[in-house]
């Protein structure tokens, strides 16, 4: 079972170690490996005056100190070509934004750093249409391949999960993930910025696993209510015990 966690978007490294710090304990008391999760640049955020990140190259530094410090693996969404390389020689895993997993050249940049490749399933598709972002990845020499469930998107500024969408995945590639934090996202509900119940984060998480989910992710912050990004849906950091030991019984 993998699980990944961390905060929606890098905006200080107090933050970044806060929760790394956590993340080492819970792995070391479930015997589990998380994958410690961060944006560098939301480049998709719902406004142009949203938080971003602090870019590429001051961002890897962040994640490089991270993994230098605690050990932990990592993981960053990258949204341009040019940014798979030089992520790729920091983190352990690329991950494809659901909003552009049918981008080729963004796929196949991802694909040829060697480097484990998540595919986020677009708000737009079904599971078994995301056969083909990972025949993209593996013509590109890559079968280190996962996929993210994450909901779709029908407009109203909301999100419907097919879990039925998860089998058909693992249909496709060994690895699928439950977003368990988008997924209960309210996309540009609140006022110029996404919105979300983090309520529902551990029923989501539970109802995914039912239907066989593999991987587990959790957008977790200290203090998600003055969080700069997904904070609506990002579950607190210390309440992430309680739900990954839900999912371990």
């Amino acid at each position: 079972m993998i699980f990944i966690a961390g905060p929606c978007v890098i905006e200080s490294m107090d933050i970044l170690e806060t929760v790394a710090e956590e993340l080492v304990r819970l792995q070391v008391k479930y015997g589990v490996e998380i994958y410690f999760k961060s944006s560098f640049d939301k480049a998709n955020r719902t406004s142009i005056s949203s938080f971003r990140g602090p870019g590429l190259d001051k961002g890897l530094q962040m994640l490089a100190d991270i993994k230098s410090k605690y050990g932990l693996r990592l993981l960053t969404d990258i949204h341009e070509s040019h940014q798979a390389s030089a992520a790729g020689e920091v983190v352990d895993v690329l991950q494809i934004p659901a909003f552009l997993c049918r981008q080729t050249d963004l796929l196949v940049a991802a694909a040829r750093t060697g480097k484990t490749v998540n595919i986020k399933k677009a708000q737009f598709l079904s599971g078994l249409d995301m056969k083909y972002p990972v025949e993209k990845v593996r013509e590109s020499g890559n079968n280190d391949i996962w996929l993210t469930e994450r909901g779709n998107m029908f407009g109203y500024n909301n999100l419907i999960v097919d879990f039925r969408n998860i089998p058909d995945m693992l249909s496709i590639c060994h690895t699928v993930v439950m977003d368990c934090t988008h997924s209960v996202q309210r996309p540009g509900a609140a006022g110029g910025k996404t919105g979300g119940n983090r309520e529902f984060v551990p029923s989501m998480a539970m109802a995914a696993k039912a239907f066989g989910a593999n991987g587990f992710f959790f957008e977790v912050h200290p203090d998600p209510d003055n969080a700069l990004s997904d904070g609506p849906n990002m579950l607190r950091l210390d309440d992430l015990d309680h739900v990954m030991a839900s999912l371990l019984k």
